[in-house]
């Protein structure tokens, strides 16, 4: 399913599911900090249901392997690094996220199966740039990835980790953003401390940057 762009859109994200992605983002920062290869990022998949202008977010799902390092993979992110990731204190070769086919799918078919739909992706930008300091915007590189998706793509800032924000995109385009509201279907929305986003996670744009 590809979602379409309504400029109406609210996105609305239980308590639950924030704090689920929060937890991730802290646990990849915590990994970042003991330095453990290979880790120390956060990607993962929003599912949920649409209701005209309401898309409801039930379920998050972490993703475990980054198969960035794996060829034919591996040669197409560094292409698209190369064209369009701003320099951070992160080497090219180990900035990115591309999705295990098999794991991808085995939580779609999971999220299909609980009467749900992909919505999107969500990432952590962890690093203040000297332009951008906030870094809860999709940077020129997540538009890229995010293109002809029709998906959701969720920023997370952890710049400040104790104040981390997230924002939803279309297609992680900076003028589509979606307001995230808290709550459920069942509550009356209220607005929240958050705001939202769209990304791809099929083909070559399953990266998480």
């Amino acid at each position: 399913m590809f979602l379409k762009y309504r400029p109406d859109a609210r996105i609305i994200l239980p308590e639950t599911c924030r704090q689920g992605i929060l937890e991730h983002c802290h646990q990849a920062l915590e990994e970042h900090r003991k330095g453990l290869t290979g880790r120390g990022k956060a990607f993962g998949l929003v599912c949920g249901t649409v209701e005209g202008d309401i898309l409801n977010a039930a379920a998050c799902f972490r993703l475990k392997e980054n198969v960035r390092s794996q060829s034919p993979y591996r040669e197409q992110v560094d292409r698209i690094m190369a064209e369009y990731a701003v320099p951070s204190e992160t080497p090219l070769p180990n900035r990115g996220w591309v999705a295990d086919p098999a794991e991808l799918f085995a939580r779609i078919r999971e999220c299909r199966g609980n009467g749900q739909v992909l919505l999107g992706t969500y990432h952590m930008h962890r690093v203040a740039w000297e332009h951008d300091r906030e870094r809860d915007t999709p940077t020129e590189l997540d538009e890229v990835l995010g293109r002809d998706s029709g998906l959701l793509m969720f920023i997370v800032s952890m710049v400040r980790p104790r104040q981390p924000i997230i924002r939803a995109f279309y297609e992680g385009i900076k003028a589509k953003e979606i307001p995230i509201v808290s709550g459920s279907l069942d509550e009356r929305p209220r607005e929240s401390g958050c705001a939202g986003s769209w990304q791809s996670a099929v083909g070559s744009r399953q990266f998480g940057i």
